[in-house]
């Protein structure tokens, strides 16, 4: 009888502990959660346990019954950014989250060069950031690589502190888009980093979104299988997406492209659908701030057509675009260096966007559309009215066709915010482009310093 008594008090002591409240990994010590929104909180408990959950920023106590299949939620209110505060989680057990932050969220994802942190060969911006003491108004949360068939409720990964330790391994785009913010906003950050090197957007992609659509579909079958990362739709969404969709987020960063140059055509469809599935996801609207692929010699492949397609899905409201056709030193690195200069860009349209600031420079300028008299072609622009100007003695990278597709180096003339274009080889011009190949590195730029995006007037097809 006491043995019998004994073992089941252990069977007890057992199952109470697997009855424990349990959080998230993105529900913990040292997170950033969105200001002035309503945010939630939820984890795992005994079936139909009550859960109180204590906010120090109000001292208000709310409270939820789990369902019958063990999972919470509940949504609290944010103030103000400000912090650090506590939030107190009460049921089987009891848990205390230190150092809780509130201000702006964002979300920061793609392949390498998302990925790109100090420990990859030609990393220079960051170095002199580890100097900085620790920085609290910073915080960082950085995933774990992973994959999985079908969406998951938990990621592995840990809220920390910007320092000297952590800030190694992180982004160094989202790092310093984040300074920047704070710096402007006066807020705390918080960052989470989702990022594969290698990576096509199709893994980031919710599978059924990819398998519902012919194009799309194609597209993904043209994927070479490689060693080091994975190709499937979906795998990477489900694994290190999905985990963090309940967390309320300002908005996403994003800087991939490279890995579908493979099937480029079909690029800005397969975007567009993969941001409207993560808004749905979320089921917020909010911002998606993009990087295009820089100049790089990709062979037989293209990454021309995978920079117009990047353009084109700006058509979709509340994104926007960095063009960094003039941060790449070396057109056979698919890893330009120069990535305080791309985080900063993506700040400028974060705060002129989506927190409103005024006077910043944030949209490259781009084609909008031509005019032809007699042997000369006139390019006008949007996002170019203080004007254009070129660096350097001549224009490069322009050229200019007439009806037979024959493209001939063109001469040019800056006439305000448009371009006037002509080559004596040309009599009747049917067609402009401009840094429209994989490796070009253009020089015309706004008057205000931002590189003109990549562009041609034709829809020929290219080889």
């Amino acid at each position: 009888m006491r043995k019998f008594l004994l073992c089941l008090s252990l069977l007890s002591t057992v199952f109470a502990s697997f009855a424990e409240v349990r959080l998230p990994s993105v529900i913990a010590d040292n997170m950033v959660l969105q200001q002035q929104s309503s945010v939630a909180l939820w984890g795992w408990s005994n079936a139909s346990e009550k859960i109180i959950v204590t906010t120090s920023w109000n001292n208000r106590t709310d409270s939820v019954v789990a369902s019958r299949d063990a999972k919470w939620k509940i949504m609290v209110p944010t103030p103000a950014a400000g912090g650090p505060y506590t939030v107190t989680i009460k049921g089987g057990r009891t848990i205390t989250l230190n150092n809780v932050m509130i201000g702006e969220v964002w979300v920061c994802s793609g392949q390498s060069n998302m990925e790109f942190n100090s420990f990859y060969a030609g990393s220079r911006d960051i170095r002199p950031e580890f100097k900085n003491p620790p920085n609290n108004k910073i915080h960082f949360f950085l995933e774990q690589k992973a994959t999985a068939q079908y969406p998951q409720d938990d990621c592995k990964a840990q809220w920390t502190v910007c320092d000297s330790n952590t800030l190694k391994s992180f982004s160094e785009v989202a790092y310093f888009f984040a300074k920047r913010l704070n710096k402007e906003l006066n807020v705390p950050i918080g960052l989470i980093e989702a990022a594969w090197g290698g990576t096509p957007a199709e893994v980031w992609t919710p599978a059924e979104v990819v398998n519902a659509d012919d194009t799309l579909r194609e597209s993904a079958h043209k994927q070479v299988p490689q060693r080091g990362w994975p190709f499937w739709p979906g795998v990477t969404y489900n694994a290190m997406i999905a985990p963090v969709t309940n967390y309320n987020i300002a908005g996403a960063l994003w800087y991939q492209g490279e890995g579908n140059t493979v099937a480029p055509n079909s690029y800005g469809r397969l975007l567009t659908s993969m941001i409207k599935s993560w808004r749905r996801a979320w089921d917020k609207e909010f911002p998606f701030y993009y990087v295009q692929i820089g100049p790089f010699t990709y062979g037989s492949k293209s990454g021309s057509i995978v920079q117009e397609q990047q353009a084109r899905v700006q058509a979709l409201p509340n994104t926007g675009m960095v063009v960094i056709t003039d941060l790449v030193p070396d057109t056979t690195d698919i890893h330009p260096p120069m990535k305080k200069e791309v985080g900063e860009r993506l700040s400028n349209w974060a705060l002129a966007k989506t927190y409103r600031k005024t006077g910043i420079n944030y949209a490259n300028p781009s084609y909008k559309g031509m005019e032809v008299k007699g042997n000369k072609a006139t390019i006008s622009f949007d996002y170019a009215d203080d004007g254009l100007m070129v660096k350097g003695t001549t224009n490069s990278q322009l050229y200019i066709a007439g009806s037979d597709k024959v493209f001939y180096a063109a001469e040019s003339k800056i006439s305000g915010n448009k371009l006037i274009v002509w080559s004596d080889k040309v009599s009747e011009p049917a067609a402009v482009r401009f840094s429209f190949s994989s490796a070009a590195v253009g020089n015309l730029f706004s008057k205000n310093g931002l590189p003109v995006t990549p562009f041609r007037t034709d829809n020929w097809s290219v080889n």
